[in-house]
């Protein structure tokens, strides 16, 4: 009987890693005529308006985001000037979605990280802490850690103390009954998570190594996961994103063909150890 190797990657998504062609990563795409005619987006900022590019004062603003919203011209401001100030705005609204918690200071970096990071990937520990603990603490049915635990308890050839490789199929559909971790839980509305990931563009797991002593078991599993900070069609003509200036403040700045801030991808990894021992229906 021939063992499992290690490391095996046991699962990927279809969407693929360093995925730079996907739609939420265009930038400097879209027209002035295309953003207010397809997408409703003439009224952007409460301090600037990045179409005329004159600073707003309050009797320049509208009742409604939606209407029309030239009631005067502004004072002058250079495209830069403008920039800089909608991103701090960005800055300043994106508070309302990372109230408290250990992340709550992430979605700011990482503003600033598309003001200077030229598209360039981002990672930070912290986000790895997050997947972790996420992965850990999941008791509910669908967890791919408690799948893959009870996988490795009923495939392991406690005799030979190795896992066949004819099973591999085994470990591979316990991910794909489970649910792939993502921050859509309810507390990721506020600790910054929510925000900052959400969902995730492409998932690998990956085994890196198996132990067996007597009816015990120890496996290191490794989860990499990649998301893209930035926005696609689909985004901002939902209503629930589109009535907030956080994300037309966000949209226009990606995609507007006078600014063109480039999006970029979200790398996080967390390593796990899933530990238990043998079934008892095999003993």
């Amino acid at each position: 009987m021939a063992a499992l190797q290690f490391p095996c990657t046991l699962f990927k998504t279809q969407n693929r890693m360093d995925d730079y062609s996907a739609e939420d990563m265009r930038c400097g795409d879209l027209t002035e005529a295309q953003l207010k005619s397809h997408y409703r987006l003439d009224y952007i900022s409460d301090r600037v308006d990045p179409y005329m590019l004159t600073r707003r004062s309050s009797m320049d603003r509208p009742q409604s985001m939606f209407c029309c919203n030239r009631r005067g011209a502004g004072e002058k401001i250079s495209r830069q000037q403008c920039a800089m100030m909608l991103f701090d705005e960005f800055r300043s609204l994106s508070r309302k979605f990372s109230i408290y918690g250990p992340y709550s200071h992430l979605i700011e970096k990482m503003i600033t990280h598309m003001q200077n990071g030229n598209g360039t990937p981002f990672h930070d520990m912290s986000m790895d802490t997050a997947l972790k603990e996420h992965i850990r603490n999941d008791r509910t049915k669908n967890s791919t850690y408690l799948l893959l635990q009870e996988a490795l308890s009923i495939n392991i050839n406690w005799e030979n103390k190795c896992y066949p490789r004819e099973g591999s199929g085994k470990l591979r559909d316990a991910v794909l009954s489970g649910k792939l971790p993502k921050f859509d839980r309810f507390q990721d509305n506020y600790n910054g998570m929510g925000i900052t990931v959400h969902d995730t563009w492409a998932t690998c797991i990956t085994i890196k190594s198996l132990k067996i002593d007597n009816d015990r078991y120890r496996a290191v599993v490794h989860y990499q996961i990649q998301d893209h900070f930035g926005l696609d069609s689909d985004d901002i003509l939902q209503t629930r994103f589109n009535q907030f200036h956080f994300f037309r403040i966000w949209f226009v700045l990606q995609r507007y063909c006078q600014f063109g801030f480039k999006p970029y991808i979200t790398d996080i990894g967390a390593t796990v150890e899933i530990t238990g021992e043998r079934n008892e229906i095999q003993k």
